[in-house]
């Protein structure tokens, strides 16, 4: 079975958030067989950083779903969209 890789869009539901903290967070959330390869930052707004997390997943039903609800599960984090996709 092949892996995917999927940038996820984490946005934080405060500015003041410690980004070290819920990138700590959002990796110990992970479901089994998943894996945060790299997490970038974007500045979005009004001292507000997104966090985008490279996750690598196993190529199954469902895809990035169950990553994405768990990290809509994590303290402090507003919402979480797919940026991108890809096999690797």
């Amino acid at each position: 079975m092949g892996k995917v890789a999927a940038r996820l869009k984490v946005m934080p539901n405060d500015p003041e958030i410690d980004l070290e903290d819920l990138e700590s967070r959002l990796e110990d959330s992970l479901p089994e067989g998943a894996k945060i390869s790299r997490t970038d930052r974007e500045d979005v707004a009004f001292g507000l950083i997104a966090l985008l997390p490279t996750v690598i997943v196993p190529d199954e039903a469902g895809g990035t779903e169950a990553v994405e609800e768990a990290f809509e599960n994590v303290e402090g984090v507003e919402s979480v969209g797919v940026d991108e996709v890809g096999r690797i």
